[in-house]
């Protein structure tokens, strides 16, 4: 096979592959000083996440959001256009980061940067990927717990029993294999057994609602 058809081949499973992902959004905030400093997160059609905190992350957080989450963020990126006007307010405030909400989908894409947006769906879809971050930095700050600080389990046990409690925690799914050992483990303080437990039932049980 000559190189040129080997390139058109490659080409073509590549427009394939693009077509078949489907739509998705990817944000990304850059804020120095910050805790993350930076973050990028992408949400496919299926509810599909990936999270980093950094751009050379070759191995990034993975999560599910359901069905419900999902709609829910493609329809502000629908009502936003897809991102094909400015969302930047114009007005002096602080710098609060800069965000970048960007639709990709086939060859299809549109990339809007801002500091500060008036736009109500803007400022919804920006608090679901804040959302994100929260559950994703609080599943690593529980797992580092677990593993070389049991005595701090009872405070991350209680930092994500608050965010459960003010239905801030995406993908709640994947805290349930930690919680799970937490629960079914000795080594850990029996309260933090019972509310380990109690938590994952309480996830299990939305779940089978849904």
């Amino acid at each position: 096979m000559s190189r040129a058809a080997q390139f058109l081949i490659a080409i073509f499973l590549m427009a394939t592959a693009a077509f078949a992902a489907g739509p998705r959004i990817v944000y990304n905030k850059s804020f120095p000083g910050s805790d993350p400093a930076w973050v990028e997160i992408t949400v496919d059609k299926s509810g599909a996440v990936t999270y980093r905190e950094s751009p050379d992350d070759d191995d990034p957080e993975k999560c599910q959001l359901d069905a419900a989450s999902t709609a829910q963020i493609f329809d502000l990126a629908e009502k936003l256009d897809h991102f094909s006007h400015p969302l930047e307010s114009g007005l002096k405030v602080a710098n609060m980061g800069v965000k970048t909400f960007r639709w990709e989908d086939g060859d299809q894409k549109n990339e809007q940067k801002f500091n500060f947006s008036l736009d109500e769906n803007a400022k919804a879809l920006h608090d679901w990927f804040e959302r994100i971050t929260e559950s994703e930095r609080l599943l690593a700050d529980f797992r580092r717990a677990i593993r070389h600080d049991r005595l701090g389990v009872d405070s991350a046990l209680l930092n994500i029993w608050a965010e459960w409690d003010r239905k801030r925690l995406a993908a709640p799914e994947q805290f349930l294999p930690l919680l799970d050992q937490v629960a079914k483990s000795d080594v850990f303080m029996h309260m933090d057994r019972e509310r380990a437990a109690e938590l994952a039932d309480q996830i299990r049980a939305v779940r089978g609602k849904a």
